[in-house]
């Protein structure tokens, strides 16, 4: 069976009411998920390819402000021999005629940070499934504001946070609930990655080959690179929380009670574009988001978590995991486990590749022939799926609204931290205290959650 064959041999046959833990009542599945997808740049391009693989799964729409996106859109459904999207450009409002459409259950958001809370609002007012990149909101308020669109509309908010669905973070978890590790005691991860060449280019290439950001140039050094020229905090925390969150509960028998936040300082992107391209005026700019970010969080369970921010300087990509109970530990960057009492030798690392492969989730052993080719080593499948098996049966997504805003709200809690002198900021609880009732049911779900 291949990735296109997927629906038709392995489609959940689910029909009737399924009702929400929120409450809301939903009506009959569908046989076919449509589609908006607003912002198909590099991202939202990778989740177009996601979806011209599936039957059960209609592009309706597309929308985007640049015709260089789109172009390379259209040359996907081409190359899929499938039809053409309806487009929406010309302004960062285009979006709103594409929700307006009757013909879509669903929107992907994949568009610069700034845009994603007015977009995702909007899109959950008008009645559709919200599956949107990272990151949610941009301040803290954002954030109360989208749940409380959430609340008001009851439409499914999910942030794509791939992670969550990476192989060896799956086997770890797997690991975590036949408790090989023992009571968790203290956890970490981040995004760990040397994002030089995406913050800068010259326009000519996607990655590399130069030293400028802003409108002139391509990708992300359009916009994103000024998030650190004017922000001082962790811009990216999701790759690291979102698993972490998984581990021990958070929203669903645990949660976050505080943060403190720190901040180093900030030599390696004027070193980077002094190497590169020397008297180069970009390199006399004060980036005011330190080069490394560290952030240390407290569980009303007692487990503590440390999330790093690390995108400035030379370095091999690693997330930094690190899972440590009372029977045993996993350290991503070694990729070691040990288990006390199971481990080959006492006091000596095993390869975690072994323990994995033993402890492989159950749904990666179920759809490994299906992410085969997927995006991020195949995890983009998984978390694209997750997505679309939700709107196809009426469900709530498996990162709901409650995990999306705690994840990103991380951001601002770091920047509020850092600025007042790295001060502990108490963690906004949006479950509203239903958070010791709820339960850990991430990737529990036979049909790809």
């Amino acid at each position: 069976m291949d990735r296109r064959d997927f629906v038709k041999n392995t489609a959940v046959g689910l029909a009737g009411l399924t009702i929400l833990p929120s409450g809301m009542l939903f009506g009959k599945a569908k046989d076919k998920v449509r589609l908006g997808y607003i912002g198909v740049g590099l991202r939202g391009r990778n989740h177009i390819s996601e979806g011209l693989l599936r039957d059960d799964v209609e592009i309706v729409a597309i929308c985007d402000t640049q015709e260089s996106s789109l172009k390379y859109c259209r040359e996907q459904f081409v190359k899929a021999k499938k039809k053409l999207p309806a487009e929406y450009t010309g302004g960062v409002d285009a979006y709103k005629k594409l929700i307006a459409r009757k013909d879509i259950d669903g929107v992907i958001i994949a568009t610069p940070w700034q845009f994603h809370k007015d977009q995702a609002i909007d899109s959950m007012r008008a009645g559709k499934y919200v599956g949107c990149e990272v990151i949610a909101g941009i301040t803290l308020q954002d954030h109360w504001d989208i749940l409380k669109v959430y609340e008001e509309t009851k439409v499914p908010y999910m942030t794509l946070e791939n992670v969550c669905y990476r192989r060896d973070v799956m086997a770890a978890l797997n690991m975590v609930r036949q408790n090989l590790f023992g009571e968790i005691v203290h956890l970490e991860g981040g995004y760990q990655h040397d994002l030089r060449q995406v913050l800068f280019n010259d326009g000519k290439q996607f990655y590399g080959g130069g030293a400028e950001f802003g409108p002139q140039t391509v990708g992300e050094a359009q916009w994103r690179t000024q998030y650190n020229v004017e922000r001082n905090g962790d811009i990216y925390p999701t790759h690291g929380a979102g698993p972490v969150m998984n581990y021990i509960g958070i929203n669903r028998g645990n949660r976050f009670t505080n943060l403190v936040s720190f901040a180093s300082k900030s030599p390696g992107l004027p070193a980077y574009i002094k190497k590169i391209s020397p008297g180069n005026k970009n390199a006399d700019i004060k980036f005011k988001n330190g080069d490394i970010i560290t952030t240390t969080l407290n569980c009303a369970n007692g487990e503590t978590v440390v999330l790093s921010h690390d995108t400035h300087l030379p370095r091999p990509y690693s997330l930094g995991f690190r899972v440590q109970g009372t029977e045993g530990i996993w350290m991503d960057v070694a990729d070691a486990v040990y288990i006390e009492g199971k481990s080959k030798k006492y006091d000596e690392w095993d390869k975690a590749s072994e323990w994995f492969t033993k402890y492989d989730h159950p749904l990666w052993k179920k759809y490994e022939h299906l992410a085969e080719g997927a995006g991020h080593g195949g995890m983009d499948w998984f978390v694209f799926n997750a997505f679309v098996e939700a709107v196809k049966q009426k469900k709530q997504t498996p990162i709901d609204i409650y995990d999306s805003l705690t994840m990103s709200v991380i951001t601002p809690l770091s920047e509020k931290s850092i600025a007042d002198g790295n001060a502990p900021q108490e963690f906004p609880d949006f479950t509203k205290g239903t958070w010791k009732d709820r339960k850990n049911t991430f990737a529990l779900d036979d049909s790809g959650f």
